[in-house]
Parts: structure tokens; sequence; C-alpha cells
């Protein structure tokens, strides 16, 4: 079963609308015991880092979460859903989930426009579950955020972006994968790699 977790900040139905495109058949929710029993969890993400830990905080879903982490399930965090699977962001005073060692940290350069918006080029940095390290085709995604995430270990960075400088679009420790993109607004690089995650 296919989870896309319901806790208020996300882009529900489009991200359910591509998974089915993709070959899946996800299944929307808030509950705590149909989260506890996914094969594969989606944390979609839009808005701000501490609304989106306050919002699993008040529906009690921390504690089927880190059922289903502890279990190795699949998971895939989108735009915020990523951000917050690190430890804290410049955004807010909540502690994230903790499941990667990352910071998210601000653009902050006075010749950015905020928020990175529009499609970009995404680079693999290496091989891995969601991306062909090997393909010579320009993938490309569309972005919209504020804050970018920061890993500590580079081995837990699995695609690169740039706006201003390079940056982590897409990061992984074990079965934990999150995405700075919306995969679920890139066409067919978004479908495909939403069915390279159905495939694990």
């Amino acid at each position: 079963m296919i989870v896309i977790v319901d806790y208020g900040v996300g882009n529900l139905g489009s991200v359910a609308s591509m998974l089915r495109r993709a070959g899946g058949d996800p299944v929307v929710s808030c509950d705590p015991d149909v989260i506890s029993r996914a094969d594969k969890l989606i944390l979609p993400g839009v808005g701000a880092f501490d609304r989106a830990m306050n919002g699993l905080e008040e529906r009690h879903l921390l504690p089927a979460l880190q059922e289903v982490v502890a279990r190795e399930t699949p998971v895939l965090g989108i735009c915020l859903g990523a951000q917050i699977l690190g430890r804290k962001s410049e955004e807010g005073i909540c502690a994230g989930l903790g499941w990667l060692d990352m910071e998210v940290k601000k653009f902050s350069s006075k010749d950015l426009r905020v928020p990175h918006m529009g499609w970009n080029t995404v680079t693999p940095a290496k091989n891995s579950l969601l991306f062909d390290a090997i393909s010579t085709e320009e993938q490309r995604f569309y972005f919209v955020h504020s804050y970018y995430m920061q890993c500590r270990n580079e081995e837990n960075i699995l695609a690169i972006s740039s706006y201003g400088k390079d940056f982590a679009c897409a990061v992984s420790c074990g079965h934990i994968y999150g995405v700075q993109f919306h995969p679920e607004k890139s066409h067919r690089f978004g479908m495909n790699l939403f069915k390279r995650f159905l495939d694990v």
C-alpha cells in the first residue's frame, strides 16, 4: 500500500494523480493506523517548516512514522516534505524528523530572486534508486523553494542543481529519500522518478 501522508501542507491531489499515471494506486490518509501499514510512504509538503512539524504532531502521526521507518519502509519526501527529513531549518524553531543528518538553509545572496521558482536542470551525483547517473539525457524538474538542504555527509547527496550556487536537490539515507523539486509538476521527468520509486 502506497500512502501519501495528509498533514495539512501538501499538493495531495497532484501527487496522487502523478503516482497513478506512474502505475501506482496511492491512498491519501491522516490515519496513523493506515500510515503504519504502508509499504511505501510519500511525505509531500508546501509551506513553512514549523507548520509541517506541528501538523504531524497535532495529528499524532509521529509514532506511526517512526514505526514505518524502523521497519525500513521506503519513504519519499517532496519539497518541504524532504526538508523535514533533516534535523532543523533556518526557517523555524521546531526540530525536524532527524532521519537525515542535514540542515535546511535559506538562499541568502542579494543577487538571487527568492523563492527559486521554475524549471531547472538536475544532475545526478551518483547512480541511485531515483536517478540513472549514466543517462546522457538532461533532466529538468520544477522547483518552488526559498530554502535548500545542506547535508553534513556528501554521500547522502543523490543529485544537485544550481541557483547562484550548487545545492543538493535530492538526498537519501538508506531507504529514506527526499527531493527538493516537485516531481508531480515535472511532467515525464517526474513520472519517471515516481516509477523508479515504485519499483523499489
